[in-house]
């Protein structure tokens, strides 16, 4: 039996995805590409924006065009928020929501079996239980991710993600420990902790445990050599949290602070717990206290409301606190959300103009960045080689610049000090 997936939206998706394909290898299915014949389809969802509901509709129907007869599941959060539109669409055999991803085998052969539909939705907002996805065999062996929190209960205007992924639930700290040092064993250079609001990790477990706490226990876990964080609330950088960090030798100098906007009135109506006041002193903080330090953001643009004064307060705001990287996203509305419900919504042709505007600034930004560090040597883990060249490899810096470096021999898995030589679009070429 083959199985297909499809993997829309976050790492963290990615990561349940890797452990979902594990546990069909142990059942004895071999795995094939999602445009290729199969048995079984897995459509891994996203629901942060109308776009993602629609790219999870396209890939029911390529799946069933592919094999009309094929067991079609499809997990995750659009599963989660609208298991019934899911359950309608023709050809979906099996629906599980955002917690019930782990006897996904037991449904897919179920449904397969008693030719019947599935539907495994469970109630997210009450369940608080973290459920155990892990990976034990990775494709490259190179960066890890980890997933050791999900849920959120900040509630931001525009989003779903708190109806979709429940409550703050958290990984237990033993396992966690354990899991890292099996990936420090099987050969693991980097290991990438992540979550759907990590840094809330801890609020759900008793001993005082958050997340500083275990970013410590992680440091400590010998043949680990980096350590990231993904995407995390600027809240979480206190001075207190800033001044333990700094001693912690594989905290990578890299850290994507959610922005949303920068302008104070926008911030408020999608209800971000902060001000820009607030989060250009914890980039200051974070740039006194750690050298070279990297700090990327993702900016909505056309969010309900957005003036475009208050637009032009974000864009002054970028430009004045020169971020190394912006992901800039169009606000989608969302059924179910206090932002849909805002009669002031933004033409998309004025959410395109902004979009560009931002773009723009954003290379100029990312490219002065890039250029602080022409000349110098840097560590740099690659971790592939290059498609288009096969002498030539791809890594990052511990701040996270992509590096492009050429060897006769196979550095992939390897640290290597490389001077960075030139800025190209998205990257410096160097010389290992």
């Amino acid at each position: 039996m083959k199985v297909a997936f499809a993997t829309l939206g976050c790492r963290v998706n990615q990561y349940e995805s890797e452990a979902m394909v594990e546990k069909f290898i142990r059942e004895g299915y071999e795995v094939s590409e999602f445009d290729e014949f199969s048995d079984v389809y897995v459509i891994n969802t996203c629901t942060v924006t109308n776009m993602g509901d629609k790219k999870s509709r396209q890939m029911i129907g390529r799946a069933r065009r592919k094999n009309e007869c094929a067991v079609i599941a499809v997990v995750g959060c659009y599963a989660q928020i609208a298991a019934d539109e899911v359950a309608s669409i023709e050809g979906v055999d099996v629906v599980l929501g955002s917690r019930n991803k782990g006897d996904i085998v037991y449904w897919v052969n179920r449904a397969r079996e008693e030719k019947k539909q599935v539907i495994e939705v469970s109630d997210v907002l009450k369940n608080n239980v973290f459920e155990e996805l892990n990976i034990k065999e990775y494709k490259d062996r190179t960066r890890a991710f980890l997933k050791i929190q999900d849920g959120c209960n900040r509630f931001c205007s525009y989003c779903l993600i708190p109806y979709a992924r429940g409550a703050v639930c958290s990984k237990a700290p033993e396992k966690i420990i354990s899991e890292v040092q099996e990936l420090a064993a099987s050969g693991f250079k980097e290991i990438l902790l992540s979550g759907i609001h990590i840094a809330s990790f801890g609020l759900d477990l008793e001993d005082n445990w958050n997340l500083v706490r275990i970013l410590e226990e992680v440091d400590k876990v010998p043949g680990i050599e980096r350590v990231r964080i993904g995407s995390i609330d600027p809240t979480f950088f206190t001075e207190g949290v800033i001044e333990k960090i700094v001693s912690f030798k594989k905290l990578c100098p890299h850290f994507h602070l959610s922005l949303q906007s920068g302008c104070d009135e926008t911030l408020k109506r999608m209800n971000r717990r902060y001000t820009t006041r607030d989060y250009k002193t914890v980039v200051e903080n974070l740039r006194r206290n750690i050298e070279d330090v990297s700090i990327t953001t993702d900016i909505i643009v056309g969010f309900p409301g957005e003036t475009e004064e208050e637009f032009n307060e974000t864009y002054t705001f970028l430009k004045e606190i020169e971020l190394s990287k912006m992901h800039v996203f169009k606000y989608s509305p969302r059924k179910g959300t206090k932002a849909a419900e805002i009669k002031e919504q933004i033409h998309g042709n004025i959410k395109e103009h902004r979009s560009h505007t931002l773009i723009t600034l954003n290379n100029v930004l990312e490219k002065k960045y890039m250029n602080r560090f022409i000349g110098k040597s840097m560590n740099v883990l690659y971790e592939q080689r290059c498609k288009n060249n096969g002498n030539e490899f791809e890594g990052y810096t511990d701040n996270y610049i992509k590096v492009i470096g050429k060897s006769s021999e196979n550095v992939e898995g390897e640290f290597h000090i490389t001077k960075l030589i030139e800025c190209e679009y998205d990257h410096i070429i160097g010389e290992i």
